[in-house]
This record gives structure tokens, C-alpha cells and sequence, in this order.
């Protein structure tokens, strides 16, 4: 860790030396202390952390195992022994460390990735007339979750009418978050990766743009079954396998995509929060079972 002295105005930053230590409280370690030779300032070691200030950090890394594997953020207040804002002002801290944690790990895979599958997983913002598309696109070979993406759609099918009645025009931000999924594996994916999706309108467009020497195959949707809530396939070979069940994983593991419960999201930017916890946990402990606290 890089520190300097936190006094913007101070003229050599870099020139402290060691004053001392404590014990902090809340989990028990000893934090070294520094004073600022040139304008005097005190700091520590915590001074930096991203948990800065926090009274809670015990909780950080349960509460991420908590809330990856199927538990609501009630619950798990319940089971820390903390109130729910807690959890919910902690959801945000998470999901930023592990998008860190996450973008580090995907860097280690550029260019070995040569394979990947690409969906969508249709869920809702408190209303099935408020639909919300989660796109997710996984390395075949590995079966690691590359990126995962909400963005608000308009209702569709026969409640279309009912969602514009109810709610005005929705806006489709869907192109919006297929390219930001392609702006993240596009740099990672070998050159002539092969791309294989189902039959959607939007997707050809994307391989094309992001990805000009990828081979891109497209297969048939087939009719779900019971297992899996409905993202795996009655067929007996499902070529988009890979996918279907990783959105199936994240059905059973991410409590507000459960089909037909009352844990659903009520804000976009706290599911896709809820997603790339859900993403570092996957990928680093059910898959490589080399997840660290955080």
C-alpha cells in the first residue's frame, strides 16, 4: 500500500516517519501510526483502507458469504446481529471490492479465453410490468462468470399494454448493457474466440463490432424445464448448457432472482451490486476455492 500524508496542501508528502500504534477495537489489530514531518499530521495504516471508519468490519466478509448464497439482506441482518441499514450501506462496499477483485482476475485470463457463451436472465424492479435484463456471458472452458450486466427493458408479451398504462414508456437500455459486456471481454478474449449465443436480433450486430475475427454460432431456443427454475432446457444435448446453468446457479444463489418470491430488487444499481459479490464469490470459491476475506 502507497501511503502518503493525507494533507493535501502539505508540501513533501512523502516524508513521515513512525509514531506509535493501537489496538483497534472493532477487530482487534494493531495499526500502526505516522506523523507528517513537514506539516505535522497524524495518520495510520487505516487511514487508506477502504473500510475506513467502519464499526462493522467483522461482518464484511460473513455478510458476503451470506448474501452469495441465497439469503435475503433481512436474514442476514438477522443471522450478523446488526440492523438492516447496515447491511444495506455495506452491499455497495462489497460489490465495489469485488468489482476490483474481479476486474484483477480477469486480466490474469487475456487472451486465454477462447470459448465463451453469451444470455440474457429476465427478472423485474418490483413489478413484472417493470422487466430488468441481466446479461451474462461465461467462459466455456472454465466455467467462470466473465460479466454480468442489468439493464431495464420494456414489458413485453401481453402485459405490454398494462406495464404502458400503469407505468408510461419504458425506455430500452438493453443495447446499452450488451455493450458494456462486450467492452469488458472484448480485451480478454483471444482474437478468433468462438461466440456462441442464442437466435436474439441484437447479438450479431455486437460479435461483429467487438469481436471481427470471432466465430459466432447461434442456436435455437428450446422449452425449459422444471429444473433449474426454468433456465435449463428439456433436450437431452443443450449447446448453450454452460450458460443456461449459470443462470440457473444465480436463480438459486442470488435471493432477488428467485422466481415467485417477495425478495425482489427494488433498485437496478443494488442488483447489479448484488451480482458481482455473487460473481467473486463464484468464481474465486465454488470454482478455484481460493476465496480471501475482504
Amino acid at each position: 500500500m502507497k501511503k502518503n500524508c493525507p494533507n493535501s496542501n502539505c508540501a513533501f508528502p512523502k516524508k513521515f516517519i513512525r509514531d506509535g500504534s493501537f489496538r483497534r477495537k472493532e477487530d482487534s489489530k494493531i495499526i500502526q501510526r505516522f506523523r507528517c514531518k513537514t506539516c505535522g499530521m497524524r495518520f495510520s495504516n487505516a487511514t487508506f483502507s477502504e473500510a475506513y471508519c467502519q464499526k462493522r468490519r467483522r461482518v464484511n466478509f460473513p455478510l458476503l458469504k451470506l448474501l452469495a448464497s441465497g439469503v435475503s439482506m433481512r436474514r442476514s441482518a438477522l443471522y450478523l446481529g446488526v440492523d438492516k441499514k447496515t447491511v444495506e450501506r455495506k452491499l455497495p462496499y462489497l460489490a465495489r471490492r469485488c468489482r476490483k477483485l474481479n476486474q484483477k482476475k480477469l486480466e490474469w485470463f487475456k487472451g486465454r479465453i477462447h470459448n465463451i457463451q453469451l444470455d440474457d436472465l429476465i427478472t423485474k424492479e418490483n413489478s413484472k410490468l417493470k422487466p430488468l435484463s441481466v446479461t451474462v456471458a461465461v467462459d466455456e472452458d472454465r466455467r467462470r462468470i466473465l460479466a454480468l450486466e442489468v439493464s431495464q427493458i420494456p414489458a413485453f408479451g401481453h402485459l405490454s399494454k398494462l406495464a404502458v398504462k400503469k407505468y408510461g414508456e419504458r425506455k430500452d437500455e438493453h443495447f446499452n448493457g450488451l455493450t458494456r459486456v462486450f467492452q469488458i471481454i472484448s480485451p480478454i478474449v483471444s482474437t478468433e474466440v468462438v461466440v456462441k449465443t442464442d437466435q436474439h436480433q441484437r447479438y450479431p450486430g455486437f460479435v461483429w463490432a467487438y469481436l471481427p475475427r470471432a466465430k459466432h454460432l447461434t442456436f435455437k431456443s428450446e422449452r425449459a424445464c422444471v429444473a433449474g427454475q426454468g433456465e435449463l432446457k428439456k433436450v437431452h444435448f443443450d449447446p448453450l448448457f454452460i450458460v443456461n446453468h449459470t443462470c440457473a446457479v444465480l436463480r438459486a444463489n442470488v435471493n432477488r432472482l428467485i422466481r415467485k418470491t417477495w425478495c425482489t430488487t427494488k433498485d437496478p444499481e443494488r442488483l447489479k451490486d448484488h451480482l458481482d459479490v455473487f460473481m467473486y464469490f463464484y468464481n474465486e470459491l465454488l470454482l478455484s476455492r481460493k476465496l480471501t476475506p475482504i
